[in-house]
C-alpha cells in the first residue's frame, strides 16, 4: 500500500523548521512567480566516506519518497578517483539524515547516477530510472531503470533495463525524468544547448515504446528538469537547473498539459524559481542552489505536490568551491528550502 504524504506527516516528519507565518493566500506568490526560501544548513554531506581509500567528494542529485514512515533518499556519490554511483539512505526525518546508515546500490561497474525514484501504479513496483554509461552498448550512455517491490531493501532492485531502443549512436541528452498523465508517460530530459526535450509511450508499454523527441522548451536553460502536477489543479509545473553569474539557480515553466506549451513562471535570474538572493540562510552556506527535487504528496508516477507548501531538497556549495577547482572536485552537499510568503 502506498500513503500519501499529508501535511501534518510532512511537517512532523521534515523537522527542520517549525510552522511560520505564511501569507492569507499562500498561492498568490506562487501564480505571480515570486518565490523567497528559508534554507536549512547542510542536512547531509558525504559522511564517513570522506576518509574511505577512495574518499568520497560530494553526494547529489537527490530523489525521495516517505513511505512506511520514513524517508528513502537515493543520490548520486563522486568519488575523488571521478566514479559515480548511487547511494542510498533511509531515515525518520531530515535532522538525522546525515546519521542514516549509508548503502551503495551495486547496480553497474562503470557509471550510474542522476536517480528519480516512485511507485508504478500498473506494475505495482518501485521504480529507480538514472542515467547509465555501458561501452557495451549502442548508444553507450542513456536512461536505465531497475524494479523493486521492497523499497527499503538496497539489493533488491533489479539489473538496469535501458529504456529508449530508437536513440541516434551518440544522442545528446542527460538528466531523465520520468511523469505520468492518465493515459501517457512522459519522459523529459536535457541537452546542454538551451533544449529540453520530451517522449512519450501507453503506459501499456512503460517502460519502453518511447516516441520520438519532440523538442518541449527552449531558453537559457542547462540540466537537471524536473516535472510535477499541481496538487488541485489542471496544471504542471517544470524546473530547470540554469546558469548565471558564476552560479546555479532554478527556472520555473507552468503548463496545462505534458505536451505544452509551457509558460514561464520564474524564467530568469532576477526572477528565479530558486537562487541565491532569494534564499535566507543562516548561516549562508550554499551561493549555488543546483539540482534539486520537491517534496511531493504523495510516491505514484503523477509526482503531486502542493503548491501552497513547497519544500525543495538540492544539492549545494559556495562561491569558492564551486569555483576553486573542476567540477568533479566540487563538495555537493544536500540542503532542504522551505518557501516563505514574500514581503
Amino acid at each position: 500500500m502506498i500513503w500519501r504524504l499529508t501535511l501534518p506527516w510532512a511537517l512532523a516528519a521534515l523537522g527542520c523548521f517549525q510552522a511560520g507565518t505564511r501569507a492569507a493566500d499562500p498561492l498568490a506568490d506562487f501564480d505571480a512567480g515570486r518565490f523567497t526560501w528559508r534554507a536549512t544548513g547542510p542536512l547531509v554531506d558525504v559522511g564517513p566516506g570522506r576518509t574511505a581509500p577512495d574518499p568520497h567528494v560530494s553526494i547529489k542529485d537527490p530523489t525521495f519518497v516517505f513511505h512506511e514512515n520514513a524517508w528513502h533518499l537515493f543520490a548520486t556519490l563522486r568519488r575523488k578517483s571521478g566514479q559515480v554511483e548511487i547511494e542510498y539512505l533511509s531515515f525518520p526525518d531530515w535532522p538525522r539524515a546525515n546519521a542514516a546508515p549509508r548503502h551503495l546500490l551495486a547496480l553497474h561497474d562503470q557509471y550510474y547516477c542522476a536517480p528519480q525514484v516512485f511507485f508504478f501504479t500498473p506494475h505495482q513496483k518501485w521504480y529507480l530510472v538514472y542515467q547509465l554509461a555501458d561501452k557495451n552498448r549502442t548508444p553507450a550512455f542513456g536512461p536505465c531503470c531497475s524494479t523493486s517491490t521492497r523499497l527499503g531493501d538496497p539489493q533488491a532492485w533489479s539489473r538496469p533495463q535501458p529504456m529508449v531502443t530508437n536513440a541516434p549512436p551518440q544522442p545528446k541528452w542527460l538528466d531523465f525524468w520520468v511523469i505520468c498523465d492518465e493515459r501517457k508517460a512522459h519522459l523529459f530530459y536535457t541537452s546542454l544547448d538551451g533544449n529540453l526535450w520530451r517522449r512519450e509511450t501507453a503506459k501499456s508499454a512503460f517502460p519502453l515504446g518511447w516516441s520520438e523527441p519532440q523538442l518541449a522548451l527552449h531558453a537559457d536553460l542547462f540540466e537537471a528538469s524536473h516535472t510535477y502536477r499541481l496538487q488541485g489543479r489542471r496544471q504542471y509545473l517544470t524546473l530547470v537547473e540554469a546558469q548565471g553569474g558564476g552560479r546555479r539557480y532554478y527556472k520555473a515553466w507552468l503548463a496545462d498539459r505534458l505536451e505544452g506549451p509551457w509558460k514561464g513562471l520564474a524564467d530568469s535570474l532576477d526572477h528565479a524559481f530558486a537562487a541565491a538572493a532569494s534564499v535566507r540562510q543562516e548561516p549562508a552556506w550554499a551561493t549555488s542552489i543546483s539540482h534539486g527535487e520537491l517534496v511531493r504528496t504523495g510516491c505514484d508516477e503523477y509526482l503531486e505536490v502542493d503548491p501552497a507548501r513547497l519544500r525543495f531538497v538540492f544539492q549545494g556549495c559556495n562561491d569558492a568551491e564551486y569555483r576553486g577547482q573542476g567540477y568533479g572536485g566540487i563538495p555537493w552537499r544536500l540542503g532542504l528550502l522551505e518557501a516563505e510568503a514574500k514581503p
